[in-house]
C-alpha cells in the first residue's frame, strides 16, 4: 500500500530511567545529567514514565513531579512523550491532560489491565482511548506490549487509528512484531501515523523492513542506535544492517540479561549519574552480570562511558 502520511515525529525515542538514590528518594539532579546526556548522544526525543522508567514504583506525587521537571529541564530541545497509563479510563484521561498541559508532545498508554487476570472487552478498550483522545489534542501512542496481557489484533489497532481523533502511533512489542507492524500498516494505511519498534531494539532491523518509522530503546547508547534508524530511513539499508550487526551484542545484552536497569549501570559506569538502584523490592543486578555489560559496551566506546567523566 502506497502511504503518503508525514509522521510528526520519527527516530530513536528512548526511554529516560528513573533515577533513586541508594535510599529510594528521588534524585532530580541525576535524572536532569540523564536527560542532558540521552538528547546530547543523540536522541530524537525522550519517553518518561514508562516501564522501563520504573513507573510502577512510583506515587502520583513523584509521577507529577518528575513530569514538570523532566518537561521544564529538557525545554523543547527534543520532544517528550509521557507514559500515562492506568487501568481507568477517567484517571488516564487526567493524567494526559497535566502532562499536554505540562508541554508533553505525545502520551503513551496500554489497554486497561489489573495483575494478572483483570482485563476489559474490546469494546472496552476502545472506549477508553476514545475517552483519553476526547481529553487532549496530542498524539495517542498505544503500547502494545505483552505486560499487559491483552491481545490487540492489528484489525483492531487499525480500526482505532481510523476512528478515534488522536490515537495515531502504535508501539509494537509482542512476538512477530514486523509481520504485525506490516499488517497494521497494511490495514490502516494513513492513519497509522508512527509505525513503532520497542522492546529495546532486538527486533529493531526487522521492524524497520517491515515500515517501522520509529524506535523506543532503552536510554543508553542512543549514539550508537540512531546511526541505525537515520541510515535505514534515509533508504540506506546495508548501512543500517552493518550498524546493527555492530551494536546487537549489546542489544541483546539489555535485552535478554539487564533489562531496565542496564541503562542506569551504564549511566553510573560513566558517572552520568550518581546512584543506579532500583527502587525496592526490584532486585539491582548481578555483579557478574554486570561486569558483563560493561565489558560489552566498552568494546563499543558509547558515549554513556565518557560523557560525565
Amino acid at each position: 500500500m502506497s502511504r503518503t502520511v508525514t509522521a510528526r515525529y520519527k527516530g530513536v525515542f528512548p526511554v529516560v530511567p528513573t533515577t533513586f538514590t541508594e535510599q529510594g528518594e528521588l534524585d532530580l539532579d541525576s535524572q536532569k545529567r540523564c536527560v542532558d546526556f540521552m538528547i546530547a548522544a543523540g536522541s530524537n526525543g525522550l519517553c518518561i514514565l514508562a516501564n522501563f522508567s520504573e513507573q510502577f514504583v512510583l506515587s502520583d506525587a513523584e509521577r507529577e513531579l518528575l513530569t514538570q521537571t523532566i518537561l521544564d529541564h529538557v525545554q523543547g530541545r527534543v520532544p517528550v512523550i509521557v507514559t500515562t497509563t492506568h487501568f481507568s479510563s477517567r484517571v488516564c484521561a487526567q493524567r494526559s491532560h497535566q502532562a499536554q498541559e505540562a508541554g508533553a508532545a505525545m502520551v503513551m498508554a496500554m489497554p486497561p489491565y489489573h495483575g494478572a487476570t483483570i482485563r476489559v472487552a474490546e469494546e472496552k478498550t476502545y472506549e477508553f482511548f476514545a475517552a483519553l483522545s476526547a481529553a487532549i489534542d496530542i498524539p495517542i501512542m498505544i503500547q502494545d506490549a505483552p505486560v499487559s496481557g491483552t491481545t490487540l489484533s492489528a484489525a483492531f489497532l487499525a480500526r482505532m487509528a481510523k476512528e478515534i481523533e488522536q490515537v495515531a502511533y502504535f508501539k509494537i512489542e509482542t512476538p512477530g512484531a514486523a509481520s504485525k507492524l506490516r499488517e497494521l500498516i497494511r490495514l490502516g494505511g494513513d492513519c497509522v501515523e508512527g509505525p513503532w519498534d520497542g522492546e529495546e531494539a532486538i527486533t529493531l532491523l526487522p521492524d524497520l523492513d517491515a515500515g517501522a518509522t520509529g524506535s523506543m530503546t532503552g536510554g543508553g547508547y542512543p549514539d550508537g542506535l540512531r546511526p541505525i534508524v537515520d541510515a535505514h530511513l534515509a533508504g540506506r539499508r546495508e548501512e543500517a544492517v552493518a550498524g546493527y550487526q555492530r551494536w546487537l551484542p549489546l542489544i541483546n545484552y539489555e535485552n535478554r540479561q539487564c533489562g531496565l536497569l542496564a541503562s542506569k549501570a551504564l549511566m553510573k559506569e560513566g558517572g552520568v549519574i550518581a546512584c543506579e538502584a532500583p527502587r525496592h523490592p526490584f532486585p539491582g543486578l548481578h555483579p557478574v552480570t554486570r561486569a558483563d555489560l560493561i565489558e560489552t559496551a566498552r568494546r563499543l566506546d558509547p558515549m554513556v562511558l565518557r560523557w560525565g567523566r
